[in-house]
């Protein structure tokens, strides 16, 4: 069975899918409840590092689809 992305792009997105899962995981954390407030809400990684984390997943994720094929000597003999 032939993809028509290549070996190199599929273990891009696959990297920038993982990058993305981290990014989120940062920004988990206690909430802030009803009868008491949470100051951890605030920190630096639950709203800076996480973000900035799964932006750059989603933009990996557009590079490595986007991501031009490599052209192969053999295929360029067969088609010329």
């Amino acid at each position: 069975m032939r993809y028509n992305l290549p070996k190199l792009n599929a273990i891009l997105i696959g990297c920038a899918f993982l990058i993305i899962v981290v990014g989120f995981a940062l920004m988990t954390g206690e909430p802030s409840g009803a009868t008491e407030y949470n100051p951890d809400i605030f920190s630096f990684r639950r709203i800076t590092v996480g973000p900035m984390v799964a932006l750059a997943g989603f933009v990996l994720l557009v590079v490595a689809i986007l991501f031009p094929k490599k052209k192969d000597s053999d295929e360029d003999k067969d088609l010329g």
